[in-house]
């Protein structure tokens, strides 16, 4: 190295950070390739005697460079932070694994215990996270509380690896009588897909000690998303979720919506640019309603959500005193859509939350294909599985890392004549079930919202205006519908949202079959709502659907006004 540069890294030194235990070099801009180039920065880090951490963030560190300064460091039991962001800008792949080994063999060397790992913008790849490997599985990360990986490009492949290491880690932890629990995990932009996503779930679900998850702009689908849901779920004390920038769709966003019911701690959900969708974002507004109390920012933005989907939302943000934000920018709303979102927040006293809408989509294309989920290979399954809720002492990881029932309860036995008229309903079959009719219940369950959506406008399609068969059918309704809307807000909205779609109110994900209309089912609606099964909130989201699309119910128009009357004059009495 020449005098002059060296002496440049002398008075660079000379302005370093020390407090605290921690000697910062932080963007010094400078070359480090020789032992000589860094002969005085080693003496630094040799005379420090308590050095606490370490930040060599901003500069380029060679093979041989690292080497010498792991020889300073195989003294520095007291290290516990290593801020290795930045470090090897310029350098051939190749060398990253060989200069991380050096300094991760000095740390386990010196007995170190390390709180804190930050390898940031460190573009070393798969090879990369071998380098780093040893170190994780090692003694001196059994009481690691942050790891940091943004932008390292790690794939599929670095996202298995640095898996396995920190379940060894876990384990071996764990045998020891001290478990590793990891709090914050940060890895933004690595590529790690389905496969690298679903490995750290299993050590995530394991670990169950995340405060913080931030995996953004991962190329992350459904069934990668199901999966990380799963284990979330595990994590009690989460209080950040981003997931900016991966693709949820309707099967991600539920499972992510059943994750969060059990997360009383989130402050911070960042689902942007996540293809959320209608849907999607009515189950999150479900959750919103009857969990996580201390929200404080919402980020729904560029989510392909619609007008009366993002009004819902809104709605669902009353109760929560601790809100600071709410972002619903980049979506499918249109001007005026845009307009009524910021009204109904300032008729809430909440228009101080709402983000800008400046990059608003617009009105979405009436021509768009309904099917448009090229992204999730799964995601035209009719079914509604999504929203079955796993209950904790059944619930087991399949391999893709999706819940699943090991011995998942029997459907019910039910009666020959029942069977019968679920094949090929007709008023004469509803009327000679009599008593039985209120065993139509059996049909529905609320964690199959397809099936009771099915069910219901089935029944609702024989009313008429003879007294015996109106009853027949008000009572078969009622039956079915106290059942499905006397459950949880999910399961519920999940319930409204797919009538809904049937119905053409709504927009749906995959092949969802659309009912033939007719003029009883919304009359058989209409009486519903008057019912104290029939909850303000239900007909609140029903109401705003019908107002933003009429149109879908023109073939019924007078049968469609009594129900939109009736949903007025519920919400009207209740207010």
């Amino acid at each position: 190295m020449a005098s002059d540069d060296i002496a440049q890294l002398a008075d660079a030194l000379s302005k370093t950070h020390v407090r605290d235990g921690e000697l910062s070099y932080k963007d010094l801009g400078q070359k480090l390739d020789t032992e000589e180039s860094v002969k005085d920065l080693v003496r630094e880090i040799e005379q420090y005697q308590d050095l606490r951490a370490l930040c060599l963030e901003g500069n380029t560190v060679g093979v041989e460079a690292a080497q010498a300064i792991a020889k300073a460091l195989k003294n520095k039991d007291q290290l516990q932070r290593c801020y290795w962001s930045d470090m090897f800008t310029g350098r051939l792949r190749s060398e990253i694994p060989t200069a991380l080994r050096s300094l991760g063999s000095a740390v386990m060397c010196a007995g170190a215990r390390l709180t804190e790992l930050d390898l940031s913008d460190n573009a070393f790849g798969p090879d990369g996270v071998k380098g780093i490997e040893q170190l994780l599985k090692s003694p001196s990360c059994h009481t690691l509380r942050e790891l940091k990986l943004n932008n390292c490009g790690m794939g599929i492949g670095g996202g298995k690896i640095l898996a396995e290491a920190l379940t060894e880690c876990h384990r071996q932890s764990s045998a020891l009588g001290a478990p590793l629990k990891l709090r914050v995990f940060v890895a933004g932009r690595n590529r790690l897909e389905n496969e690298g996503a679903s490995a750290l779930a299993k050590a995530f679900q394991l670990m169950g000690s995340l405060e913080e998850v931030h995996m953004p702009q991962n190329g992350i689908n459904s069934t990668g998303v199901m999966a990380l849901a799963s284990a979330m779920r595990h994590n009690p004390e989460l209080r950040v979720l981003n997931f900016n920038d991966n693709t949820f769709t309707k099967k991600g966003t539920l499972a992510m919506a059943q994750a969060l019911r059990h997360l009383r701690n989130i402050q911070v959900i960042n689902f942007g640019d996540c293809l959320v969708r209608p849907e999607g974002a009515i189950a999150l507004a479900a959750v919103l309603r009857e969990g996580v109390p201390i929200l404080k920012e919402l980020n729904l933005s560029f989510g392909e959500i619609t007008e009366a989907a993002a009004l819902v939302v809104a709605q669902s943000v009353i109760s929560k005193p601790h809100m600071e934000t709410v972002d619903l920018n980049g979506n499918c709303l249109g001007e005026e859509g845009c307009e009524a979102l910021r009204e109904a927040m300032e008729n809430m006293d909440k228009g101080d939350l709402l983000a800008s809408l400046s990059d608003d989509e617009g009105e979405p294309d009436d021509e768009d294909e309904e099917d448009d989920d090229d992204d999730d290979d799964d995601d035209d399954d009719e079914s509604d599985d999504d929203c079955k809720e796993d209950e904790e002492d059944d619930e087991i990881v399949s391999e893709d890392g999706t819940p699943r029932k090991d011995d998942s309860p029997e459907k019910p036995q039910i009666s020959a004549e029942i069977a019968s008229f679920l094949s090929s309903p007709s008023t004469e079959k509803l009327l000679q079930l009599g008593e039985m009719r209120t065993n139509l219940k059996q049909l529905v369950d609320a964690s199959d919202p397809h099936n009771a959506a099915d069910v219901y406008l089935k029944i609702a399609s024989l009313y008429s205006e003879e007294s015996e068969t109106k009853s027949a059918v008000f009572e078969s309704v009622d039956a079915v519908l106290k059942k499905i809307l006397s459950g949880s807000d999910l399961h519920s909205y999940c319930f409204l949202s797919t009538l809904m779609v049937m119905m053409g109110l709504l927009k749906g994900e995959g092949k969802v079959k659309k009912a033939s209309l007719v003029p009883g089912q919304l009359l058989c609606l209409e009486h519903a709502i008057q019912q104290e099964y029939f909850h303000l909130h239900q007909a609140s989201l029903l109401h705003t659907f019908m107002t933003k699309n009429s149109g879908a119910l023109k073939s019924c128009s007078s049968a469609s006004e009594r129900l939109r009357s009736s949903l007025k004059k519920k919400i009207n009495e209740q207010q």
